[in-house]
């Protein structure tokens, strides 16, 4: 199989991206696999930019094609937030739990039909020259009263589809790629796969 690095040490998203990637003959790395890079600071104000910063950094240096990917919830009622923030939206410390917590306190007298919300996932791909493409996805829902679920990370326990009626935690791995921000950008991003002559490298 030919490899993929992907720029993150979240083996949630690890998953979803192997799961996709594997389909078309790819095998999946992370950043857990090259313990050595140090990390790069997220210090954009857009998840394309963060999400570029890290694609670039992690091109470079590993001298390869690289996918990075810059994810989060906005929440309408809360004017976007935790938007890019969103991995350490209760602390620096990344708190899964903290984090959905700090919105459902954030949201507790909010009524149900303003409680929208979405997820975005930014995907940058970046050669080991520099060059480098976006593609964005999303995935619209609303923010439930408590958690529900357990197949799921980050905020997944609290945002629900309207399509399954169900939260993303409670999807099965496959539902969740069909209409999740992050599928949605992959499948762009498969889209827009030959015009950016990865088969070239």
């Amino acid at each position: 199989m030919k490899e993929l690095i992907i720029a993150t040490n979240n083996q949630g998203k690890v998953k979803e991206f192997s799961n996709i990637f594997s389909k078309v003959g790819y095998e999946v790395k992370s950043l857990k696999d090259f313990p050595n890079l140090e990390e790069v600071e997220e210090t954009g104000t857009t998840f394309e930019e963060n999400a570029i910063l890290k694609a670039k950094s992690v091109a470079t240096a590993l001298s390869s094609i690289v996918i990075a990917d810059d994810s989060g919830l906005e929440v309408d009622a809360l004017q976007g937030e935790p938007g890019v923030y969103s991995a350490r939206y209760a602390g620096l410390e990344k708190n899964d739990i903290a984090n959905y917590e700090k919105v459902l306190q954030k949201l507790k007298d909010v009524p149900y039909q303003n409680r929208t919300a979405r997820f975005v996932c930014a995907l940058a791909i970046a050669k080991p020259d520099g060059t480098t493409f976006t593609v964005r996805g999303t995935c619209e829902g609303s923010i439930t009263t408590e958690p529900a679920g357990d197949n799921g990370f980050g905020y997944d326990p609290i945002f629900f589809v309207p399509l399954h009626q169900k939260t993303m935690a409670q999807l099965t791995h496959e539902e969740k790629n069909n209409i999740s921000h992050r599928g949605n950008a992959i499948k762009q991003l498969m889209e827009q796969w030959s015009s950016f002559k990865i088969e070239d490298e």
